[in-house]
């Protein structure tokens, strides 16, 4: 904490809410009663937020303005057409729910008259069939991530998607926000994983065959990737599997600037070589990656390091390789040929096996220094190529300029977190000082959230890479889909849920 400390100033934790005063302003359910929901106040409360900042401080501080009514648990498609009709019936609203790990948005009930129903697809995570002449997977679409892949493990597979909040989110949630994992350089998005399922409605079912590929008018699965439950529920996912690595690694390469290591990455890309991941922090992020890790050879490598000419502009790479023993070895080499042409330094698997066990904590850790008095919250982008560096620059230098505004200091790291052959994707990580206002602290992440936001979009980067849109960044999606794209959106919303009861307010404000 003496670190941050220095970076933010004096850190105080203000005092949170507890449970029983949270439940105390909790309203009573305006549901009918249906015996497969529960109107238990806990439950209601524990499913009325997500994970993101605007989230935390309202869960912290006792300020929700909206919770569901009930909370439903089905166990079967035929249960969620049940409450799909009920719904329906109570003139309510229905918000899908899968592992509760959103930071934009996505599960929260908005205040007004309408009642509110959330369908947890808690109980609906079987392994239903696993096709190993196909290799596909077919699951119910509540299976969290650990779940699917011990499955999958068990016969030898794996789905190979692992975005940070693997340990909680579902396979449902991956697809209705288009979710990216750690190694899809290798694996592929969910996008290329999602072979196929079905979708309940407020008009029906729409099944989604799992072809291999086709030429039959557009890809319906298109509607339902991204969708974030505006059309329906998804109740059944087929996946693409494929055998699980036979070895796999994790290693460490250090550049003496953050131009020398985007110039490696992006030649590794297109050369191409089968890396299952690459990830590139910038000075900031590889310093208080260093400083916080606490280890042991921490203050050798760091002697090391500046003998050899890496100073404190120096960038960590982190690259995987998965397969066989072989394939391992030989991407490891290709991986530092190009690097040694921009004065990569590789420093072996140390520092990689240190990423890999951490890989999932950083919620953990957020969880520890809100405690401690700090706020952390992340945003991302994907750019061209062109676009990168410029973008990595100014984005933090948005969010630092928008913070000093309120005479604050703000801790920003930055890394390339998924890379393609024509650009990458530039994940923000950004901490500050909690203030005892949480209304206070609502204006300082707003923000530097709408500065970043901002200077995204005029850098011509998507507003969301991976974490959808949600709530929090509805209002930019305009921007970059145009009027007649939104107004298709708007058609597709009206087509499967007429009288706009599904998840109201998110990804496009409303139906009409």
């Amino acid at each position: 904490m003496d670190f941050l400390n220095g970076q933010l100033g004096v850190l105080e934790a203000p005092k949170d809410a507890t449970l029983q005063d949270v439940l105390a302003g909790l309203p009573g359910s305006r549901l009918p009663a249906h015996p497969l929901v529960t109107p238990d106040p806990e439950i209601r409360l524990r499913h009325s937020r997500g994970q993101s900042l605007p989230d935390w401080v309202a869960l912290n501080a006792g300020r929700i303005e909206a919770f569901p009514d009930g909370v439903a648990f089905p166990t079967s498609s035929e249960q969620v057409q049940e409450l799909l009709q009920f719904t329906q019936q109570c003139g309510a609203s229905l918000i899908p729910y899968g592992g509760g790990t959103s930071v934009v948005g996505h599960i929260n009930p908005l205040a007004g008259a309408k009642p509110v129903l959330t369908v947890s697809m808690a109980k609906m995570e079987r392994l239903l069939d696993l096709d190993e002449t196909s290799r596909l997977a077919t699951y119910e679409a509540g299976v969290p991530g650990p779940q699917l892949e011990a499955q999958l493990n068990k016969r030898g597979y794996t789905l190979g998607h692992f975005p940070q909040s693997f340990e909680y989110s579902t396979l449902g949630g991956w697809i209705a926000t288009r979710s990216s994992g750690q190694q899809s350089y290798q694996y592929g998005r969910i996008e290329q994983l999602f072979a196929g399922g079905s979708l309940e409605t407020p008009r029906g079912r729409l099944e989604l065959p799992a072809y291999p590929a086709s030429a039959a008018g557009p890809d319906l699965r298109e509607l339902v990737l991204g969708s974030e439950g505006r059309i329906g529920v998804i109740t059944r996912a087929q996946v693409r599997v494929t055998l699980a690595p036979q070895a796999e690694a994790f290693y460490g390469m250090f550049f003496p600037s953050w131009q020398a290591g985007c110039a490696a990455v992006r030649a590794i890309a297109q050369a191409p070589i089968p890396v299952s991941m690459l990830r590139l922090s910038n000075p900031q992020e590889t310093e208080t990656t260093l400083i916080l890790s606490g280890k042991s050879w921490i203050d050798l490598a760091e002697r090391g390091l500046r003998l050899l000419g890496q100073g404190e502009a120096r960038c960590l790479l982190i690259f995987g390789a998965s397969g066989t023993a072989s394939h391992v070895r030989a991407t490891r080499r290709a991986v530092q040929s190009i690097c040694r042409q921009h004065q990569g330094l590789f420093v072996g698997t140390i520092v990689g096996r240190t990423w890999e066990k951490s890989r999932f904590l950083s919620p953990y850790l957020r969880n520890t220094l809100w405690q401690r008095g700090v706020a952390v919250d992340t945003l991302e982008t994907a750019l061209t190529w062109s676009g990168v560096a410029p973008a990595a620059q100014a984005i933090p230098q948005s969010i630092e300029q928008a913070s000093a505004r309120f005479d604050e200091r703000v801790l920003v790291m930055t890394h390339l977190s998924h890379i393609y052959r024509d650009g990458a994707s530039i994940y923000i990580t950004y901490l500050f000082r909690r203030s005892p206002d949480p209304d206070e602290v609502l204006e300082r992440w707003r923000a530097m959230k709408e500065a970043a936001s901002r200077v995204i979009q005029s850098h011509h980067g998507t507003i969301s890479h991976q974490h959808g849109v949600g709530l929090d960044h509805a209002a930019y999606l305009p921007a970059e889909k145009g009027t007649l794209g939104m107004a298709a959106l708007r058609a597709v919303c009206q087509t499967f849920d007429p009288a706009g009861m599904m998840n109201p307010g998110k990804l496009i404000v409303n139906n009409g």
